[in-house]
């Protein structure tokens, strides 16, 4: 039982009138009170004053101001006033009582049941409440601390890929390049497999270099990532084609940072009659950084048009869209 601090005004008045029908006489009053953990000190007073006189003081007077003298301590008397409680609510013999107050007793001991078990289901649904409230600040606060995570290391991707225009090996700006695309895939919470070679069962050495591959939607991706200077034509995007078409259940994305001819766009919409094959930019992907967009939905848009509508180049930031 949770019973607060001290007792409340309706609680207050029920003991008062309650205790001293329950004991029949007033030094059944005390003993109640030392059964219950009272000191004598706390009452040595009343009680000598008591002993003196008989009749100078009544039980209502001896249990209201032990009460009150209870009530004053605070949370330094809370024990006392819990085991009043119990044994109030526990009171069960009320033949040890005068007769005519018998009833009275019984209903006065009824009411405080009442009234401290529905306090108690108030406390109770107080604890839960604050439970609950507990519980949801820490899930907001492990979900407010994956997005800043999160937000860091997109910021950390930009940061990066613009400094890859700065780089002037072509060799080093294209390995930085498959590194940055990985974090990006990473950062968006893509599964991504980073760059891998094959080589040949007879020694032939590496056979194919693969950038990378991803998942969306439950679907393999096979990566390419170019970095060239002028648009890529059907050369540069049919070996990519290629390596897709020898891989079942597999799509392909191709990323470049220059942008894509007509006829390379071509070659791959003939190839959308069996294999989901998309293009992307370098500059599309700075402006979704720039946007704070999701890359998940940019790419799965890029997958609807090309199964859809047979566009493997769908520019999502193209007005004309």
């Amino acid at each position: 039982m949770d019973t607060p601090y001290h007792y409340p005004p309706e609680l207050f008045s029920l003991l008062v009138d309650t205790i001293p029908r329950l004991c029949r006489r007033k030094e059944d009053v005390f003993l109640f009170f030392r059964g219950s953990g009272v000191e004598d000190k706390l009452m040595g007073d009343i009680y000598n004053k008591w002993k003196g006189d008989r009749d100078s003081i009544t039980k209502y007077e001896i249990t209201r101001t032990v009460i009150k003298r209870l009530n004053e301590l605070e949370d330094k008397a809370i024990k006392e006033r819990r085991e009043i409680i119990k044994r109030i609510t526990e009171f069960d013999d009320f033949s040890t009582c005068w007769p005519k107050d018998r009833l009275e007793a019984q209903g006065l001991v009824s009411q405080i049941q009442k009234l401290v078990g529905k306090k108690d289901s108030f406390t109770r649904m107080e604890l839960e409440k604050d439970r609950e409230r507990q519980q949801r600040l820490e899930k907001e606060g492990v979900e407010r601390e994956a997005i800043k995570r999160r937000k860091e290391a997109i910021d950390s991707v930009k940061t990066d890929l613009f400094k890859l225009f700065s780089i002037k090996n072509p060799q080093e700006r294209g390995k930085e390049l498959e590194r940055v695309l990985n974090q990006l895939f990473f950062a968006f919470q893509i599964a991504v497999q980073e760059s891998f070679t094959l080589t040949g069962d007879s020694g032939e050495g590496v056979i194919e270099q693969i950038d990378g591959a991803i998942t969306v939607d439950g679907k393999l991706y096979i990566v390419e990532v170019k970095w060239w200077n002028s648009p890529l034509g059907p050369g540069e995007v049919s070996p990519h084609i290629c390596r897709v078409y020898t891989r079942s259940d597999a799509g392909g994305i191709i990323i470049s940072a220059s942008d894509f001819t007509d006829a390379a766009v071509i070659t791959c919409k003939d190839a959308l009659h069996q294999k989901t094959i998309i293009l992307c930019t370098l500059q599309e992907i700075v402006t979704l950084l720039e946007k704070q967009g999701e890359l998940k939905d940019f790419l799965k848009k890029k997958i609807e048009k090309a199964i859809l509508e047979k566009q493997p180049y769908f520019k999502p930031f193209d007005d004309s869209n």
